[in-house]
Formats: C-alpha cells, sequence, structure tokens
C-alpha cells in the first residue's frame, strides 16, 4: 500500500459527511509501516464503536467509517478478509453506509472484521505445513492476495452505490 497523509486520508472517505470527516483523529503516519499494509485501519479512542479504513482501489485510497455493532456474537466468528483460523483477536461486526443517496437512504453493508484491524498481520503469518512438501510462501501469498481482493471488493461494493 502507498504512504498516505492526512489530507488525502480525510479527502478519501466516500460515506462520511463533511463533520465527520473534519472530526477524524487520525493517527501518526511516521509510524505506519505502508509496505507490509494492504489496507489501513484504526479506532479512535473517543469513539469506541467507530472504526475507519482506507483501501486502495485502483491505486486511489478509499476511506470507509465503519461502526462496530454494539452486540458481541455469542461464538467466536473467523474474520471474512483475512480468513485466519487461528483467531488471534477479536473479530467483531462492522457496518458502513453506502456511499451517495443510496447511503443516505439508509442502505448499509455489514461485514465480520478483526477488531483492531490486524487482518495484514495475520494473512502474513507464516502458517505450520500441512504436508510434506507444503509450500508455505505460496500459501502466504494467496493468503495476501485474498486479504487484498476482500477488502478491495468490499470498498467496491460501498463506493459503486453512488
Amino acid at each position: 500500500m502507498h504512504a498516505h497523509t492526512q489530507k488525502d486520508i480525510r479527502a478519501s472517505f466516500i460515506n462520511a459527511s463533511l463533520r465527520e470527516r473534519n472530526a477524524l483523529v487520525v493517527p501518526d503516519l511516521a509510524q505506519v509501516d505502508w509496505a507490509n499494509l494492504d489496507y489501513f485501519g484504526w479506532r479512535d479512542p473517543k469513539q469506541p464503536l467507530a472504526g475507519f479504513i482506507v483501501v486502495p482501489v485502483d491505486d486511489e485510497p478509499v476511506g470507509i467509517l465503519l461502526r462496530q455493532t454494539e452486540q458481541r456474537t455469542r461464538t467466536r466468528p473467523q474474520c471474512s478478509w483475512c480468513e485466519d483460523v487461528t483467531l488471534p483477536n477479536d473479530v467483531v461486526l462492522f457496518g458502513a453506509k453506502r456511499a451517495g443517496k443510496s447511503g443516505r437512504n439508509g442502505d448499509t453493508v455489514g461485514t465480520l472484521l478483526c477488531e483492531n484491524f490486524e487482518c495484514s498481520v495475520n494473512a502474513r503469518r507464516p502458517m505450520p505445513p500441512a504436508y510434506l512438501g507444503f509450500d508455505v510462501m505460496a500459501a502466504r501469498r494467496r493468503r495476501i492476495e485474498a486479504l487484498r481482493a476482500h477488502a478491495e471488493g468490499f470498498a467496491r461494493d460501498i463506493r459503486d452505490s453512488l
């Protein structure tokens, strides 16, 4: 993923009002390891149910404001994006308004994601070999490609409702 400035990130949000974009608390971008991210996500401690992600779509950043549901799931779900089966962190249900008129009419899309957006780390963690001769690095590359495809597909779904 390419490095972005705070200005780029604020401008990229497609399902947030101008007031919401201006109120964004963007983390320190100098500390971000952009080379090992498939999407950039963060939580704002002042808004415990809000989540923010920026996903590259056609080399352009697409920012999406997410809302975590207040109700936790009864079982441990699997993240829809990184599909990590070891579940090193909590997975929660996020909802996002669609962009444009449909979002203003209340249309939303939901997805199960790692609570603190650890998907890039999960996809890059080497998995134990499943059998003799198992190509661990090829499996890792497939997981990273799948994560990118899931994130981009979600962003396109939100964006293409414009």
